[in-house]
C-alpha cells in the first residue's frame, strides 16, 4: 500500500489532520477520495459517522467537490442558455446597421449589386455626367470613366460593410431559389460608386458620390 504524498499534503493544507490525511491518501488521489461514500470514509478513518472528527473531515471533502462542480459549470454554456440569449438579447447576434442612425445620410450603390461591367459603366456614367468624367484612355484612346477623381471611402467603412452584407444576403437568397444564378464575386464592391443623399433644413437636398476603395 502506497501513501500518495501529494494527496496527503493537499488534505493537510485543507485542514485534515495528518492521521486522517495519511489514511485517506493511501492508494488514493483527490479524485478517488471525492468519489468515496460517507460509509467508505468512516470505515477508512475508523471513526463513527457521528464523531466530530468525521463530520469535520467530510465537510472539507464535500466542499472540494462542490467547488470543482461550480468551477466546471461556470465555464460551460448550455444550448438552452444560448437560446435564451438569442431570444432575449438579439443584439448579441445582430450587427449594428449604421444606415439606421439619424446622423448618417442615405447612401446606396449606383445600380444593383450583381450587374455586368457594361451596365455598371452605363449607370455610373449617367450619374456622373454633370462632371464630365468620361475621358479618353491615354493608352487605348477609348472612353473611360475617371472615377479616381471622386472622394474615396474605404471598403471597411461601417456603411459600406452594411450595404455589402445586405446585398450578399439578398444574392444568397436568389442563388438558393435559382441554381443557375451567377453569385457575386469576391471583392465585388471595390471600385463601385456610392451615392450619398443629404437632407438639410437650410440647404435642402444635396447629392454627392464617393468611390469605394480597398485602401488609401
Amino acid at each position: 500500500m502506497v501513501v500518495k504524498s501529494a494527496t496527503k499534503k493537499r488534505l493537510m493544507e485543507l485542514g485534515v489532520s495528518e492521521e486522517f490525511a495519511h489514511k485517506l491518501a493511501t492508494d488514493r488521489n483527490m479524485t478517488d477520495i471525492k468519489a468515496m461514500s460517507s460509509d467508505e470514509i468512516a470505515s477508512t478513518l475508523g471513526e463513527s459517522k457521528d464523531s466530530e472528527q468525521f463530520i469535520s473531515t467530510m465537510s472539507i471533502i464535500a466542499e472540494q467537490g462542490s467547488r470543482r462542480r461550480a468551477a466546471k459549470k461556470s465555464k460551460k454554456i448550455t444550448i438552452r442558455s444560448k437560446a435564451i440569449d438569442d431570444f432575449d438579447r438579439p443584439e448579441i447576434t445582430l450587427r449594428f446597421n449604421a444606415l439606421n442612425h439619424e446622423l448618417v445620410p442615405h447612401q446606396e450603390l449606383i445600380g444593383a449589386a450583381n450587374i455586368s461591367e457594361e451596365e455598371q459603366y452605363k449607370l455610373e456614367s449617367e450619374a456622373l455626367a454633370p462632371w464630365n468624367m468620361v475621358q479618353p484612355d491615354e493608352e487605348t484612346g477609348e472612353d473611360r470613366l475617371a472615377k479616381e477623381w471622386l472622394p474615396k471611402i474605404l471598403i471597411t467603412d461601417p456603411v459600406v460593410q452594411v450595404i455589402k452584407e445586405l446585398s450578399e444576403a439578398e444574392d444568397s437568397k436568389l442563388l438558393a431559389a435559382d441554381p443557375d444564378h451567377k453569385p457575386l464575386a469576391a471583392g465585388w464592391i471595390a471600385d463601385r460608386v456610392l451615392k450619398v443623399v443629404r437632407q438639410s433644413p437650410s440647404a435642402g437636398r444635396s447629392v454627392a458620390y464617393r468611390l469605394i476603395v480597398e485602401g488609401n
